[in-house]
């Protein structure tokens, strides 16, 4: 059994928030819609409204998003490059993404800011860990793009880093699946569903919650995290209301 959540995420059925501060974890591949590659204006505006139902409760709200999209330095494309070479043409596309949602964003009216690990002052702030709080602060959507900086490591990684730089209560995954369970769903049928889970069993059971990486910074700095089905309309918003949405993985016991 995983630990009781902190006084700050005490179940709420008011449809008030659970939380102060929140960072969304996206999948570039939500991006993409029905297509197999790039952009789906579409899914882009889905996403945006999901965001913008979570920036209503007044929550102050962080956001970093994949590239898979777009490049995966990881992917069969990037076979013959050198893994560092690709990787950093993954997190371009991650900051392409960013841009994407910013624009869909501020169409509906949420004032935000795109910041990118590495400098591109053309397009977008450096970040800067006080200066993305003070925008959370603002009642800005913050939106991280260009993973960590460095290669090697996922935007899982860099949204357990950005997660506890910025002292966020919860990091939310959303993902096409309703959580976590012992074994892939679309594969295997006796799979069961997880509604907790502790970091050390994600990492001893493998559950592909996260990578192993992302798993331990938010182990080790006791960030919650919650695994949830981001494609089903309202359930964004839903996650920082209610509890029992999705799979919460946290210290456990």
């Amino acid at each position: 059994m995983d630990a009781p959540l902190p006084a700050q995420q005490t179940v709420n059925s008011t449809g008030k928030a659970r939380f102060n501060r929140v960072l969304l974890k996206l999948s570039g591949e939500m991006m993409k819609g029905p297509e197999s590659f790039g952009l789906d204006r579409d899914a882009v505006l889905f996403i945006a409204r999901e965001i913008k139902s979570v920036f209503d409760l007044k929550v102050e709200l962080g956001v970093v998003i994949g590239g898979g999209n777009i490049f995966r330095g990881s992917s069969p494309a990037a076979s013959d490059m050198k893994r560092a070479v690709a990787d950093q043409i993954g997190m371009l596309a991650t900051v392409i993404n960013a841009l994407m949602l910013q624009d869909a964003l501020e169409h509906m009216g949420v004032p935000t800011r795109v910041m990118t690990a590495n400098p591109m002052e053309a397009v977008a702030e450096h970040h800067i860990r006080r200066r993305a709080i003070r925008h959370m602060e603002k009642g800005r959507v913050v939106i991280f793009g260009g993973g960590t900086g460095n290669p090697f490591f996922t935007t899982d990684s860099a949204a357990a880093l950005r997660a506890a730089e910025v002292e966020a209560d919860i990091l939310m995954k959303g993902t096409k699946v309703d959580g976590v369970y012992t074994a892939d769903p679309n594969k295997d049928p006796n799979a069961v569903f997880l509604p907790e889970c502790s970091y050390e069993r994600a990492l001893q059971e493998d559950l592909k919650v996260m990578d192993a990486a992302a798993i331990a910074v938010c182990r080790d700095n006791g960030t919650p995290l919650v695994v949830y089905n981001l494609s089903i309309p309202g359930n964004t918003a839903r996650v920082v209301t209610e509890a029992g949405i999705g799979t919460l993985v946290t210290r456990g016991k």
